[in-house]
């Protein structure tokens, strides 16, 4: 199966990149941005992202480090890669 690559750093996904992430993630959206040091440092609260697609979009444009990767998006479905088990049944 061919794969495209995507460098999240280099070329981070606009805003209707996300959106389009956002519409077929089968886990939850909150689950695309990454709770670690960075975000406390910003002092960011968790909350706000649980079940706020728009919220999550907001943040990931502004700091794209804060995404959760991998995200894998195959036709009508996207699921973030983690625990790297999944990545194998999805893209079977």
């Amino acid at each position: 199966m061919e794969a495209e690559v995507v460098l999240y750093m280099k070329t981070p996904p606009d805003r209707a990149t996300l959106e389009q992430i956002v519409s077929v993630l089968e886990d939850p959206v909150e689950d695309l941005v990454r709770k670690d040091s960075k975000f406390k440092e910003l002092g960011l609260s968790p909350d706000d992202y649980v079940e706020n697609p728009q919220a999550v979009i907001d943040l990931l444009v502004e700091r794209k480090a804060l995404m959760q990767r991998p995200v894998l998006v195959k036709s009508d479905r996207a699921i973030i890669g983690r625990p790297k088990d999944r990545i194998a049944e999805f893209l079977a």
